[in-house]
């Protein structure tokens, strides 16, 4: 039995293809499980914030790009909104 090359050659593209098309999709949903964990654990941290504030007499408000923000930065990024909130009011 002999294959040709071309026909060798087509499949050997077309996997190839099929891993990229694969990766193309698998990569962005990673990205987005991503933002969606940080923005949950900057959620949880703005929430915990704003109990320890409520004995101090400040809240911060909670929404997606607080949230986010704290979620990317961390520390430097809760620290970041608290000074905006001081500034800003």
């Amino acid at each position: 039995m002999n294959i040709p090359l071309n026909i060798i050659i087509g499949y050997a593209l077309g996997l190839i293809l099929l891993y990229l098309v694969g990766w193309l999709l698998l990569v962005p949903l990673k990205l987005l499980l991503r933002f969606i964990i940080n923005g949950i654990i900057g959620g949880v941290a703005l929430w915990i914030l704003n109990l320890i504030g409520d004995l101090l007499g400040f809240s911060v408000a909670l929404n997606p790009i607080t949230a986010l923000t704290v979620g990317f930065l961390g520390i430097p990024g809760l620290i970041l909104i608290l000074l905006l909130q001081f500034i800003l009011l």
